[in-house]
């Protein structure tokens, strides 16, 4: 635990040296920023309409403001995370430091599980950054907090699942360009196989559609903690893990 940890602190303090996490944290919180302000605009704008029309339909903040903004922070992460794992292992190999971390006497696992969670920790700090927006709403509303802690579980679960695939890739290349375009690709890929659901029933489409890391996230937004999406997520994350393992092993004996 103790080399994980030291691992872990190592890379988070190369992301936190160079400008990259302040970009990331800046950028990711300006555009959640619009998207909130936008977001609150609309339901502001419907609620006059509602109550100029003389309408008496309730107006649900947590279905009409938090369940959308979560929807977009899943989209918004699909472009960082490439960011945060392209340099994990692409960056070593191309220093040249990746021959001293396969010979060293730390366990591949150890380096693996440090550098992964070095970027969910940073991954977190973004959606920390996010929930400073929702802060707002309970200061001046009363939304329910358990669908939004819910959300923020599936976010975090399903950005566990992507930067252990991003991860992986940056095993594959010293380049980070290409680490982060085919992480970007990958993710995408993720995302969008739950619209073959949408014109197909066959069991081979039902299949895809079930691959998709957007199709278990639905339920989180919803505020609903369903074990079957969380297991998914967390398999995900395993068979991550476990290729950039095969991978690592491999520049171990080539070393």
């Amino acid at each position: 635990m103790r080399n994980i940890w030291t691992v872990c602190r190592k890379e988070l303090g190369s992301y936190f040296v160079s400008p990259v996490a302040y970009l990331l944290l800046t950028m990711f919180g300006l555009i959640f920023g619009f998207f909130f302000w936008n977001a609150l605009g609309v339901f502001v704008v419907e609620g006059m309409e509602m109550q100029l029309r003389g309408e008496a339909f309730p107006m649900n903040v947590n279905e009409q403001i938090i369940r959308p903004l979560l929807s977009n922070v899943s989209v918004v992460g699909l472009f960082f995370i490439p960011m945060i794992t392209m340099r994990l292992f692409a960056e070593e190999k191309r220093s040249g430091t990746i021959e001293l971390l396969a010979t060293s006497p730390v366990r591949d696992i150890e380096v693996i599980l440090g550098k992964w969670f070095a970027a969910l920790i940073l991954y977190t700090c973004l959606l920390l950054f996010t929930a400073l927006n929702f802060t707002f709403l309970f200061l001046y509303g009363n939304p329910d907090w358990k669908p939004l802690a819910v959300g923020y579980l599936g976010l975090l679960l399903q950005g566990g699942l992507l930067l252990a695939v991003g991860t992986f890739i940056s095993t594959l290349t010293r380049n980070q360009i290409i680490a982060g375009a085919a992480t970007f690709g990958i993710c995408l890929l993720l995302w969008v196989l739950a619209w073959v659901s949408d014109y197909n029933s066959a069991a081979w489409a039902t299949t895809l559609a079930y691959l998709s890391v957007i199709s278990h996230f639905d339920s989180f937004a919803r505020g609903v903690l369903a074990s079957k999406d969380a297991v998914f997520y967390l398999s995900g994350i395993f068979l991550g893990l476990f290729a950039t393992a095969r991978s690592m092993e491999s520049l171990r004996w080539r070393s």
